[in-house]
This record gives C-alpha cells, structure tokens and sequence, in this order.
C-alpha cells in the first residue's frame, strides 16, 4: 500500500501548489478586504460568489468526472471523450453568457443592485470560462499533467492578485473612486481571461468533434452526478442565499453575512487541503479501482486523511489568538464560528472518501438522494433557527448536514459496494481531538485565565502557544502510532 499512498501523497502536493497559493492570497486579502470594505459591502462579494458556485456546477455538467470515467474505458479513445465534453461544455457556456449580457440590467435591479449591470455581465464571463477551462483542467488530471495543472493555476492566481492590488490600493489614489464589491468581480474576471488565453495551445490540439453516441453514454453518467453535485454546491452557499430572506436583522442582512463569511475563511485551511486532496484522489481512485486490494488501500486512505484533518483543526483552534488578528476589528465577533466550520470541512472531507463508491460502482443516482437529504437538513436548520441565531445557526446547518450525508453514504456504501473502513479507528481519532481540544481549554483556564494576544505579556503568550504546541506534537504522536498499529 505505501508506493500508491505515496504517489497519491505527492500528487496531491503539486495540486495543491496553486491551491496553496490561492488560499494563502485569500488569506492575504482578507485583512485588506475587512479594513477597506464595509461588512455590508463584503456580504455582497459573498453573495455573488454563492451565485457563481451554483451555477458553475450547472454549466460543466458533471463532465469532469465523466471524462474520468470514459478515458478509462478500454476501447475508447481518450481524444474523443475530451473532445465530444468539451463541443457541449463551450456551447452550453456561450448560450449562458449571451443570456447573462443580454439580461444584465433586469438581473442586477432584481437583486437590488441596480447600476451594476457590469457586474452581471462579469459574473456570466467568469462562469463561460471557467466551466469551458474545467474540461481542460480536467484532461490534464487524466494525463497527469500536475505541474502544468498547478502552473495554469497559479498564474490565473497571480493576476487576479495583481488585479485586486491595483483597483484596492492603485486606482483609489489615483481616481476618485471608493472601493466596492464590483472591484473584486471585475479582479476575478480579469484572471479568468488570462486563465482561458493560456489553454490556447491545448484548444488547438482538440478536434472539436462531437461524437453523438458517445456523448449520450457520458451524459447519461455525468447528469446524475451533476444534478447530485448541485444539491451538495447549494447546500454549500445556501446559507449566503438565505440570509437575505431569515438573518435575525433584516435591514443588515449584507452585514451578518460579511461578519459569517470573514470568520468561516479562517476555516479555509481545512478546505484548503481537502480541495488539493480530491483533484488527486478522483483519478486515483478510479486508476486502483481494478486492482486486487484496492478496497484496503480507499480504507487506509481515509485513515491518514482523518489523521491529518483533525491535525488541521487543532492547529487552527489552538493557534485561533493568532489567526483572528487577520481579521478588521469590526469582523472579529464571529470568530467563535470557526471551530464549527472547521469540523464541518473535516466531516465534508470524509463524506468525499466514502461517497466514492457510487463513482466507482456506477450508482451515480443514489447521490442525488444523499445530497439532497443534507440540503434539506440545512434548509430546515437555517428556516428554523436563522430568525434567532443568525449566523451560529448557518454554521451548525452545515455540520448538521455534512453529518448526515455521511452516515447515508456510508451505511448504503457497505451495501453496495463495501469497504473495510476500520471506524473504531476513525473514531479514536475524533477521541483524541476531544481530548486535546478539551485538555487545552482546561489548561489555558488554570494558567492563562483572561490571557489573549491583547492582553498577555510576551512571556505569557510564548507560554501559552508553547503549551498548545506541545499539545498539537501529542496529538501528531498518538493519531500516527494509531494508524500504522495493524
């Protein structure tokens, strides 16, 4: 098992390279965002962004996984998969964005934006391209093409940062204009322009043929899982959309919702590596599905995957004094969601281990159930508690229905296509987490009472971050000693 577990490990290192880098950027930009932009202004940014995410599941059409799936085939040639995915993705994508130009004005003043039409029209150009570039990105995965994969990536990352240093920190001293939401629309518009320019090369090298037959066959794979993904992008952003129509002020609704999006990026290091996991996992797992003990191998892979979640989480939470310091001071308040979304990517995570087995069997339709039972469960969550809890109840709705997702996956997995999950394993590592995490509130309350960043002197917090680093190697030491235990 150690070479694949190898080969996944350093694939998933180059992945993650420009997965790294964007959300080190994000994290960078976060100060700048929540000292020059008004929580009003950035609850907007969030709005737009839960837009896109939806939308940009419609537009690929499940089609990556599909290419994945069908590249694979024997007797199939691999030039015709990508080539039939990618006629149907640019024309579905181009029919989107004349829809989007064409009814940017009544969109923009539908949502109560009247004026940035602009806007609308970025919006539709930023999701034409990216979902025409993900079959792309998609290919090469397949070829494992990882370097030219991250360094496409990065270098869309790196304009879109240029972009933002410039209408941020550039124009306002030059021209006599206030940074607003647009600015961070039109930056990631402009990235994605020069995301698109540099596959040139790669949409030459197509044959811009549809092969009807096969098409169909991809389609009718690709749809279910598309239709299964949206419910699971929506129940991701629901809570952005929702708070429009059920945060607890109803005439600061933009504002809650800046104050929820600030504090849950500083759980993006734990979707941060779940991100650079799952572009190497995917096609791993489909390369080992034939292979004798690769059933062994998916369940050993979710061990180290849990291990290095829970290492995630406590390292955020334990260093948390620190972390918050990236945020305005007018968007610390919602810090104490942070943990809740931490352990809610740490679960979403493992629900993408586990809910392989339909990719992998073919049963792509039993997704569709599985998501849209967790999108219920946010759905029911936020209906119900937002109008008290504003944002507290968006972060337990996802914890709540990342949960459930996962025992449906997990329970109709070892029905159909069984796998030896060790879970008295998995669940000793939720234990010693507890353990730390609680042990670490005890210790901080009997010797560093009333001690934060604020207020401690340097000698109280080297103390204090001392003992939480001690605590973080313990927790390394045991989990590691767990799971290579036969």
């Amino acid at each position: 098992m150690a070479n694949p577990l190898k080969q996944l490990a350093g694939q998933t290192m180059i992945y993650g390279l420009s997965t790294i880098l964007a959300r080190i950027i994000n994290f960078l930009f976060v100060p700048i965002y929540t000292r020059l932009l008004s929580p009003e202004n950035y609850g907007v940014v969030t709005e737009f962004m839960a837009y896109i995410a939806v939308l940009q599941v419609v537009l690929v059409l499940g089609l990556e996984t599909g290419c994945f799936r069908f590249a694979n085939k024997e007797g199939v040639d691999p030039r015709k998969v990508y080539s039939s995915a990618f006629v149907t993705v640019f024309c579905v994508s181009v029919t989107f964005l004349a829809l989007m130009i064409a009814f940017a004005g009544p969109i923009s003043s539908a949502l109560g934006y009247e004026g940035y039409s602009s806007c609308i029209m970025y919006m539709g150009g930023i999701l034409a391209m990216d979902a025409v570039t993900a079959i792309l990105f998609a290919k090469l995965r397949q070829e494992n093409k990882a370097l030219k994969f991250a360094l496409i990536k990065t270098a869309k990352i790196i304009t879109e940062t240029a972009a933002n240093l410039v209408l941020f920190l550039w124009v306002p001293r030059h021209y006599d204009v206030v940074p607003d939401f647009s600015f961070v629309i039109l930056a990631i518009f402009i990235s994605c322009i020069v995301c698109t320019l540099l596959f040139v090369p790669d949409f030459l090298k197509l044959s811009f043929r549809l092969d009807p037959k096969l098409i169909r066959q991809m389609l009718a794979y690709s749809l279910p899982l598309m239709v299964a993904a949206l419910p699971g992008v929506v129940n991701d952003f629901l809570d952005r959309i929702l708070f429009r129509y059920f945060d607890t002020n109803a005439e600061a609704w933009r504002s809650s919702l800046g104050l929820y999006q600030a504090a849950v990026k500083l759980a993006v290091i734990m979707n941060l590596f779940i991100q650079m996991f799952r572009y190497a996992a995917e096609p791993f797992f489909f390369r080992r599905a034939r292979e004798k003990d690769s059933k062994k191998l998916y369940a050993g892979v979710q061990e180290y995957f849990t291990a290095f979640c829970g290492l995630v989480f406590l390292g955020v939470i334990l260093y948390i004094d620190i972390i918050a310091l990236i945020l305005g001071p007018q968007f610390r308040e919602a810090v104490g969601v942070v943990p809740i979304m931490l352990l809610s990517y740490m679960i979403l995570g493992m629900l993408f281990n586990v809910s392989m087995w339909y990719k992998l069997s073919g049963k792509t339709d039993m997704a569709i159930w599985i998501t849209l039972s967790g999108l219920a469960v946010t759905a029911l969550v936020i209906v119900l508690f937002m109008p008290k809890y504003s944002y507290w109840a968006a972060a337990y709705g996802h914890l709540a229905s990342y949960l459930v997702m996962f025992v449906i996956s997990a329970v109709l997995g070892a029905k159909y296509y069984p796998i030896p999950y060790r879970w008295g394993r998995l669940a000793g590592i939720f234990v010693v987490m507890g353990l730390v995490y609680g042990g670490s509130l005890l210790l901080d309350s009997a010797l560093f009472d009333g001690v934060a960043v604020g207020t401690a002197t340097a000698a109280q917090l080297a103390a204090k971050l001392g003992l939480h680093t001690l605590l973080l190697a313990g927790y390394a030491a045991v989990t590691w000693f767990m799971i290579r235990k036969q």
